[in-house]
C-alpha cells in the first residue's frame, strides 16, 4: 500500500501542466534586425514567457529590404533556434495564402498572435482563415502602426484599408494588444471605441546590465550616438540641422538602415557643410547583438524622433549609463526629473542645442550623476513585475 501511495504522489508530482501553444505571425523576425523594434518586441516578449507558453512563429526568410535568405536557415519548413523556438521561415517562392492555411491547418493553436495590422500574408489572410475558429483566440499587436505620425505615411492608402476593415467587421472577436495609454486611444478612435483592447507594455531584453560602469567624459566635447533607422520617422535630418547650430565639439555617429534614400541624400548635403566643431558619421546597420555593447561607448543617445510605439533604443541606452536626448513624443517623458536625459518637443530647437551644449561642457562628476540617474530609471522599468504580468495576460481569455 506504502509503494502504491509513493509511486501515486511521485507521479503527480512530476505531471506538467500542457503549455498554451501560441502561433506568433510576423513579417520579420530573428535573426532578422532591420526591421526594428517589432523584431525586438516580439522577441523579448517569447523570452520572457516561453516557460509558460509554447510559441511558434512563422514569418520570412529574409531581413527587411533583403533577397538573400537567412543563413543556416531551411527554408519553408520548421527550424528549432538555440532558445527552444520553433520557426517556420517561407520563402519568396513559397509565400502564398496556402502556405498560409496549411500552417493553420497542420496543428491546433490556442492562440494566434498577429503582429501589425497591414500586412497581406501575415495580418491578414490569418485573420481571413481564422474568421470561423470560435476556439482560437486572435491577438493582433498594431505596432504603433496606428498613431498619427504613422498613419501620416501612404495616409490615403491607410485610410481606405481602415474603412473598408471596419465595414466587413476584420476584427470582429479580435483582442488588441495596445503597449501604452496612447496606442489604446489610436486602436478605438480607428478601429471602433467597443473593441477588445488589452494594455501591455512592451518588455526588455534579459541580458540588460545589472551594474552601473563610469566611462570617461571630457569637458569641452562629446559623443552622441543614433540607434534608428535613417528616415523623416526617426528626423534624422533635424537632428544633424540642431547639430549645425550648436557650439563646442560634437561627434554624432548614426547606427541604422538607409530608408528613404532620397532623404539620406538631403542629409548628407547638411553634413558636407556643418562647421568644423562638429562631424556626423554614418557606421552601417547594428545587429541586434551588438546594440549594449555599441552604446556604451558613446555619452548620449539622440533622437529628436517623430513619433515611437516603444523606442528600445531607448531604454536600452539608459540600462548601460547613456541617459538620452529624446522628442516628446515617447512613452519615455519627464526624463529630466528622474535625471535620465531630456524629453523636448520639437518645435523647440533652441532647447536640444541649448542641452547638448551643456553636454559638451559637462564635467565627469556631472556626467556620472545623470549616467546614473539614466541606470537607475532603466531598473525601475525593468524590475515592474506588473508588466510581465500583463503581457501574460495577452494569451488568457477574459
Amino acid at each position: 500500500m506504502g509503494g502504491y501511495i509513493a509511486f501515486y504522489y511521485s507521479t503527480l508530482f512530476e505531471f506538467k501542466v500542457k503549455k498554451k501553444k501560441i502561433l506568433v505571425f510576423i513579417d520579420w523576425f530573428f535573426p532578422g534586425y532591420r526591421a526594428g523594434g517589432p523584431i525586438q518586441s516580439c522577441t523579448n516578449l517569447i523570452e520572457h514567457l516561453k516557460d509558460e507558453f509554447e510559441f511558434l512563429v512563422v514569418t520570412r526568410d529574409t531581413d527587411y529590404m533583403e533577397d538573400i535568405p537567412y543563413l543556416n536557415v531551411k527554408s519553408d519548413s520548421w527550424n528549432i533556434l538555440s532558445n527552444g523556438i520553433r520557426v517556420y521561415y517561407i520563402s519568396k517562392e513559397k509565400l502564398s495564402s496556402k502556405t498560409i492555411r496549411v500552417v493553420l491547418s497542420e496543428e491546433k493553436f490556442d492562440v494566434v498572435y498577429l503582429n501589425g495590422i497591414y500586412s497581406i500574408y501575415f495580418t491578414l489572410f490569418p485573420l481571413y482563415y481564422l474568421r470561423r475558429k470560435s476556439d482560437t483566440q486572435v491577438v493582433v499587436a498594431v505596432r504603433g502602426m496606428l498613431a498619427l505620425s504613422a498613419l501620416g505615411v501612404k495616409q490615403t492608402k491607410k485610410k481606405i484599408f481602415l474603412s473598408v476593415a471596419k465595414a466587413i467587421k476584420l476584427f470582429k472577436n479580435v483582442v488588441f494588444h495596445a503597449t501604452n495609454e496612447q496606442e489604446e486611444i489610436d486602436i478605438r478612435r480607428n478601429i471602433g471605441q467597443k473593441v477588445n483592447v488589452k494594455l501591455a507594455p512592451n518588455l526588455w531584453r534579459k541580458d540588460i546590465a545589472s551594474e552601473w560602469k563610469q566611462r570617461k567624459k571630457n569637458k569641452q566635447a562629446v559623443q552622441l550616438i543614433s540607434v534608428a533607422r535613417i528616415s523623416p520617422e526617426k528626423n534624422t535630418k533635424y537632428a544633424i540641422e540642431v547639430l549645425s547650430k550648436t557650439k563646442g565639439r560634437v561627434e554624432f555617429d548614426l547606427y541604422g538602415p538607409v530608408y528613404n534614400k532620397e532623404y539620406w541624400e538631403e542629409c548628407k548635403v547638411i553634413i558636407k557643410a556643418l562647421p568644423s566643431n562638429a562631424s556626423v558619421n554614418y557606421k552601417g546597420s547594428l545587429q541586434t547583438e551588438n546594440v549594449l555593447k555599441t552604446l556604451s561607448d558613446y555619452h548620449f543617445l539622440f533622437i529628436p524622433t517623430r513619433g515611437e510605439n516603444f523606442g528600445h533604443a531607448i531604454l536600452q541606452a539608459m540600462s548601460v549609463g547613456v541617459p538620452v536626448i529624446i522628442s516628446d513624443q515617447t512613452m519615455w517623458r519627464n526624463l529630466e526629473k528622474h535625471i535620465a536625459g531630456w524629453d523636448i518637443p520639437l518645435s523647440a530647437e533652441k532647447d536640444f542645442i541649448s542641452v547638448i551644449e551643456k553636454c559638451i561642457n559637462m564635467s565627469q562628476e556631472e556626467y556620472d550623476i545623470l549616467s546614473k540617474g539614466a541606470f537607475n530609471f532603466s531598473k525601475s522599468f525593468v524590475n515592474n513585475k506588473n508588466i510581465i504580468e500583463q503581457n501574460r495576460q495577452l494569451f488568457v481569455k477574459s
